[in-house]
């Protein structure tokens, strides 16, 4: 079988061919790296948008806020809407989505990567090639840079059906830093928008300050910043407590603050469980008011980055 091929290439055989460190069948020229200048940007196949969400400091909650957001875009704006986990060494995206046991990838009779689906959201993950979910990945930033560009070309987002519409939005979900992976990106595909995750740490904050300027760097739009984790709501006193800083360092950043989310244990249990906050029966919701602030929070960012997206002149 494809895929059965296709992982035993991956934990035997990839550290011996950086040029294709997924194994996937040779499918044309990828983009490469010129020797001087950089390449052109180009779309990825079958998606109309491209939002990165992306922060210079790990343990934000980026990754939570990624797929909330995609699935908030699905649910408010009827979109046709994808996953992308660029994480390479830490990919949250299969755990996030409760696809940790879905099984390897199945590969187009062409060789591309066909995206595992769960709620209603396709999304393709390192994490889904791997061996074991314990298996680390140790490849050096060669290897990086390949894996990336054959996630971002080598990913057919009609699925399994070659006549399907594709994707309106991809999200992708960017590592903490400015190394390998946002400078691939940034060089290679047009993004449409970045949305900054931070908390209102000033230790966050510092790392976020330089993720921004990386993409101002590479000529990334950004669209604005959601400040995760902003405050916690006591359940008994009714009190905001902004128990990781005040908002008033976020706010002077530059960007527009796109919303601020309360910290609240559905989100954490729900993500552990593969169950995403913005899917969740609100009339269920056992957080009270913090969870229903967190659910216009969510639709108020959801709102303005699809606003972004579809304005004739794109981020501002």
């Amino acid at each position: 079988m494809m895929t059965s091929r296709l992982q035993r290439l991956f934990s035997t055989l990839r550290a011996l061919h950086h040029d294709n460190p997924l194994g996937l069948p040779k499918r044309g020229e990828p983009p490469v790296m010129p020797r001087r200048g950089l390449p052109p940007r180009r779309s990825i196949p079958n998606v109309k948008k491209v939002v990165a969400v992306a922060s210079g400091k790990g343990g934000v909650g980026k990754s939570t806020v990624a797929v909330n957001l995609a699935f908030s875009l699905a649910a408010h704006q009827r979109a046709r809407v994808g996953v992308l986990d660029l994480d390479i060494f830490g990919p949250s995206i299969p755990k996030l989505l409760g696809l940790e046991t879905g099984g390897e990838p199945h590969l187009t009779s062409s060789g591309a990567l066909i995206p595992l689906t769960n709620h209603g959201i396709p999304a393709m993950s390192i994490g889904f090639l791997l061996p074991g979910a314990d298996a680390p990945v140790t490849w050096r930033g060669l290897m990086v840079q390949k894996a990336v560009q054959q996630l971002l070309f080598d990913v057919d987002w009609r699925g399994a059906d070659p006549t399907g519409p594709g994707l309106d939005i991809l999200v992708i979900d960017m590592p903490p830093g400015t190394g390998d992976v946002p400078l691939s990106l940034g060089q290679l595909v047009n993004v449409d928008g970045t949305v900054i995750v931070s908390t209102p740490q000033d230790v966050s904050l510092a790392d976020v300050r330089k993720g921004i300027n990386a993409f101002q760097k590479l000529s990334i739009p950004i669209i604005g910043l959601v400040l995760n984790q902003s405050y916690f709501l006591c359940p008994t006193c009714k009190t905001p407590h902004e128990l990781f800083g005040s908002s008033n360092s976020a706010k002077a950043l530059g960007i527009e603050l796109l919303g601020e989310l309360p910290l609240i244990p559905g989100v954490s249990t729900g993500g552990d469980a593969g169950l995403p906050y913005a899917i969740l029966n609100s009339r269920s919701n056992t957080d009270g008011v913090a969870g229903q602030l967190w659910r216009e929070a969510m639709l108020a960012i959801t709102e303005r980055v699809w606003d972004v997206l579809h304005t004739e002149h794109g981020v501002p």
